[in-house]
């Protein structure tokens, strides 16, 4: 159980990172590649990072299982899809209304971005729901998941911009992407424990 959730985080943590990094390749041809483009882009996987973050803890209230874990995942990978399917005509879309690039690239980012970092950011703190037993330790185990969440954002970003954007194309790193998120979603739904670890914390408080 343990392994699996922080298999899981690991993985999450890189593809936010790899999602990122490749929202700079997929603005630069319509709005550059200077401050204001990356500013525009970080600004909108903090506040969707965020939110998510919100989100995330306070589903995680109600009836946590490893099956609605999966589930994020799994809704994680469906949203990273139409950035595939669409980046270059969404890009060349905003441009044409907004050829500025701090504030065209700024919505660019929004309609691309938002939705999938959102969902991934629901994922720290619902890692951190399933992996807790008991107030104890909480904060020893959510600092340990947040170690390697963020020790999988760091390996994504370098071998995201040292490797897989030499030797692959663009938008065969983001289906790399989707593989990895619905395989995480289907081992954590099929191979997590059957019971609802809040049920069980809660007989064990009793």
């Amino acid at each position: 159980m343990k392994l699996l959730v922080l298999t899981c985080a690991f993985i999450s943590g890189f593809c936010i990172m790899t999602v990122e990094l490749l929202g700079g390749k997929i603005l630069s041809p319509y709005f550059g590649g200077s401050v204001f483009v990356w500013g525009s882009i970080i600004t909108v996987f903090m506040l969707a990072l965020s939110i998510g973050y919100l989100l995330g803890g306070k589903w995680s209230l109600s009836q946590p299982s490893t099956k609605k874990y999966g589930s994020l995942f799994l809704a994680a990978a469906l949203t990273v899809l139409p950035l595939i399917l669409a980046h270059d005509a969404i890009s060349d879309w905003v441009f044409e209304l907004i050829e500025d690039p701090r504030y065209g690239s700024l919505i660019a980012s929004v309609i691309m971005f938002f939705i999938p970092t959102t969902i991934l950011g629901m994922i720290a703190p619902y890692s951190v729901r399933l992996l807790v037993s008991s107030t104890q330790s909480s904060g020893q185990t959510a600092g340990f998941l947040y170690f390697v969440s963020t020790l999988g954002s760091a390996l994504g970003t370098l071998a995201t911009s040292f490797y897989f954007v030499k030797y692959f194309e663009l938008d065969h790193i983001l289906y790399g992407v989707v593989v990895a998120l619905s395989l995480a979603g289907i081992c954590a739904i099929f191979f997590g424990p059957r019971y609802l670890i809040s049920e069980q914390q809660e007989q064990h408080n009793a």
